[in-house]
C-alpha cells in the first residue's frame, strides 16, 4: 500500500516534468468544456493507454516497440487532424459529425439522453495523447513497464500502474480545471474565444511537429534527466535498485566461496539494448558458466577491474565461459547508447554487453555496487559473487571450479596478472587518502567556495583563501545542478587538495565543440606527474563525456593542491576519483 501511494505521488509529480509539455496543449483544448463529458473521458483514455502499453510490455516482448511506433504515428495523424479542427470551425464540424453521431448512438443505446460534448472524441484524444506520453513519462513508468515485462501482468503490477495513472490523471485534472477558468476568463474579458481556439490549434500543431521530429524523446527527456525529473528519481529510490548504488571500495573482501547450492539467475529481459551479441536469455545460457559483470564506463573501479574480466573471457570463452557486461549508468550521459557503444569499442570489450538503463537487471540481482561480479553455474544458479576490485585470483578460481563441475576439461593454466596501463592500471592503495567526490550539489562533500552552492542557478564563485585535505572550490561563473557543475562563461577553474598517486575527473563538453584545459600541481605544470589525458605542461582537450586521468604522481606521493582551468565554456564536471 505504501509503495502504491509513492507511485501515485510520482504520477502527480509528472505535472512538473518537461515531458508533460507536449501533452498540455491537448489537455487545455478540453478545458473550457464540461469536465464530466470532455476532460474526464480524455483522462480515462490516457489511463487506458498506460494500462494497454504495460500489458503489451508484459506479454508481447520486442513487438511492443513496433506497435508503439505505429501507435505514435497514428496518434500524430489523429492529433494533427484535431489541431486542424481548432483552426477551422467548418472542418471541425465536418470531422466531428461522425464521432458525435457514434457517441450519440452509444449513449442512446444505454438509455441516456443525447449529448453534443464529444465523449467518444475526448476518449479517443485521451488514447492518442497517452500513446505520445507513454515513452516519455519518466523513470517511474519505465520501472513499472520493466516490472510488467519481467513478471507478467501480476496484480501488483496492475495496482502500481493504476496508481501511477491515477496520480497523473489527478494532476492533469487540476491543470484542466484551472485551464478552464483561464480560457473562460479570456473569453469573457477579451471576447477572443475564436482566437483562443485558433491559438490552441497552433500550439497543438507545434507540439505534433516537435514530437514527429523526436523532440519529446530527446530534448525533453534530457531536460527531464537534468532538472525536474529528480523529484521522480527520489521517489524511484524508494522502489529500489536493491539499495542505493555505490562504488565498491578498492581492496574489497575476498570473493565469496562457491556455495553448494545457489539461487536462480535473474532474468536478462529488462535490458534496453545489447552490444556485441543478440539478446541473451537464461534459457540460452544453460550448460555454460556465466560471469555477470556490473559496470559503468566512467567508473574508475570498473575500469581497473576490466583487464582481468577481458583476460578471463579470452582464456575461457572456448572452454564454456560466457561473460556478460551489464552496463548500469551512474550519470545521465551514460544512458546514451552511442556513448556506451563508443566506450565499449575504445576499451576493447568484445564480449556481450547488456545496456541496463532502467536498472531492471540490477534490481533482479539485488545489486548495490560497481563493479560487481556474479558467478553462475551451468544449471543457471548463482553460486558466488564478488564486489569491488581485488582478489582476482579468487575470482578466477571460482570460474575454473564451475567450469570443472560443468564437465569442461583441458582448461588452460591460470594466467598471470594482465599488463594494464593508463586508467586501467592497479591503484596505489597505500597512499590513497582522498575519496570519490561529486561536484553536483546532491552528493557534494568538502565544497568550500564562499556562500556555498546556488542550486540550479548561475553564480560567480570564488576560491577559498586556503584548502585543507579533500576540500575543493570553484572559480568563475558556474551553474551547479544535482549531478554536475557546468561552466557558463570561460575561463573557469576547479581546485582540489588531495593525497593519492592518481587523480581522475569525469568531464564532458557541453556540446559538439571541444573544451581546452590546463592543469597545475601547486601552481606549476605537472611535468612527469601528468596523466594520460594531459601533457607535461598540463594541457589537454575534452572531446567526449568520460573519465579523464589528469595526474599520475611519480614517487614520492605527497599531498598537492590540484587545479584545472577551462579555457572554453560549457564544460560539465561530474566527479573526482583517485587511485
Amino acid at each position: 500500500m505504501i509503495l502504491a501511494l509513492i507511485v501515485f505521488a510520482a504520477g502527480v509529480l509528472t505535472i512538473l516534468s518537461p515531458c508533460i509539455l507536449p501533452v498540455l496543449p491537448f489537455v487545455f483544448t478540453r478545458a473550457d468544456r464540461k469536465f464530466s463529458t470532455n476532460g474526464l473521458p480524455m483522462l480515462i483514455g490516457m489511463a487506458i493507454t498506460f494500462a494497454g502499453v504495460a500489458t503489451l510490455a508484459a506479454v508481447g516482448g520486442a513487438w511492443v516497440v513496433r506497435f508503439n511506433q505505429f501507435g505514435r504515428a497514428f496518434a500524430l495523424v489523429l492529433l494533427a487532424a484535431f489541431a486542424a479542427t481548432l483552426l477551422s470551425r467548418r472542418l471541425a464540424d465536418a470531422l466531428a459529425r461522425p464521432f458525435v453521431a457514434l457517441g450519440n448512438r452509444l449513449i442512446q443505446a444505454e438509455g441516456e439522453p443525447s449529448r453534443q460534448d464529444g465523449i467518444v472524441t475526448s476518449l479517443l484524444l485521451g488514447v492518442a495523447t497517452g500513446l505520445l506520453w507513454a515513452p516519455c513519462a519518466g523513470p517511474i513508468l519505465g520501472l513499472l513497464l520493466t516490472g510488467a515485462a519481467l513478471s507478467g501482468p501480476t496484480p501488483r503490477t496492475t495496482l502500481l500502474l493504476l496508481a501511477y495513472a491515477a496520480g497523473a490523471a489527478a494532476s492533469l485534472a487540476v491543470a484542466m480545471l484551472a485551464g478552464g477558468r483561464l480560457v473562460a476568463a479570456l473569453k469573457r474579458s477579451l471576447g477572443a474565444g475564436e482566437w483562443v481556439r485558433r491559438a490552441l490549434g497552433v500550439a497543438v500543431l507545434a507540439a505534433v511537429a516537435g514530437i514527429a521530429l523526436g523532440w519529446d524523446g530527446s530534448v525533453l527527456t534530457r531536460l527531464s534527466q537534468g532538472s525536474t525529473d529528480r523529484l521522480e528519481q527520489t521517489l524511484l529510490s524508494y522502489e529500489g535498485r536493491g539499495g542505493a548504488p555505490a562504488t565498491a571500495p578498492s581492496g574489497a573482501p575476498a570473493a565469496q566461496p562457491v556455495s553448494d547450492r545457489g539461487t536462480p539467475m535473474p532474468s536478462l529481459a529488462g535490458a534496453t539494448g545489447w552490444l556485441n551479441s543478440p539478446p541473451l536469455t537464461r534459457e540460452s545460457l544453460r550448460g555454460k558458466v556465466v560471469l555477470v559483470d556490473f559496470w559503468t564506463y566512467s567508473c574508475i573501479n570498473c575500469l581497473r577491474a576490466l583487464p582481468y574480466v577481458k583476460r578471463w573471457y579470452a582464456m575461457y570463452k572456448d572452454h564454456g565461459l560466457v561473460v556478460i557486461g551489464v552496463h548500469a549508468p551512474e550519470f545521465a550521459f551514460e544512458r546514451d547508447p552511442e556513448n556506451v557503444r563508443r566506450a565499449v569499442g575504445e576499451l576493447g570489450i568484445t564480449y556481450p554487453v547488456a545496456i541496463d538503463d532502467d536498472y531492471a537487471i540490477w534490481r533482479g540481482f539485488s545489486n548495490q555496487y560497481w563493479p560487481a561480479h556474479y558467478f553462475i553455474d551451468a544449471s543457471g544458479d548463482i553460486r558466488a559473487h564478488h564486489f569491488g576490485e581485488g582478489d582476482y585470483e579468487g575470482s578466477e578460481r571460482i570460474i575454473r571450479d564451475l567450469l570443472t563441475q560443468a564437465g569442461y576439461k583441458d582448461l588452460p593454466p591460470s594466467g598471470s596478472a594482465p599488463a594494464a596501463a593508463g586508467v586501467e592500471a592497479a591503484p596505489d592503495l597505500e597512499h590513497v587518502s582522498s575519496a570519490e567526490t561529486y561536484l553536483g550539489y546532491r552528493r557534494a562533500d568538502g565544497f568550500r567556495s564562499p556562500g556555498g552552492f546556488a542550486d540550479d542557478r548561475p553564480k560567480s564563485y570564488a576560491l577559498p583563501s586556503s584548502l585543507e585535505l579533500n576540500e575543493w572550490g570553484l572559480l568563475g561563473r558556474w551553474t551547479d545542478d544535482p549531478e554536475k557543475a557546468v561552466l557558463d562563461a570561460a575561463p573557469g577553474k576547479i581546485e582540489f587538495r588531495f593525497l593519492a598517486r592518481d587523480l581522475h575527473l569525469v568531464l564532458g563538453p557541453g556540446g559538439d565543440q571541444p573544451v581546452r584545459f590546463r592543469v597545475r600541481l601547486d601552481g606549476l605544470p605537472p611535468g612527469a606527474n601528468h596523466g594520460v589525458d594531459t601533457d607535461a605542461e598540463g594541457n589537454g582537450v575534452i572531446r567526449e563525456q568520460r573519465l579523464y586521468q589528469l595526474i599520475r604522481q611519480t614517487s614520492p606521493v605527497a599531498p598537492h593542491t590540484f587545479s584545472i582551468e577551462f579555457l572554453d565554456s560549457g564544460v560539465q564536471a561530474y566527479s573526482f576519483t583517485f587511485g
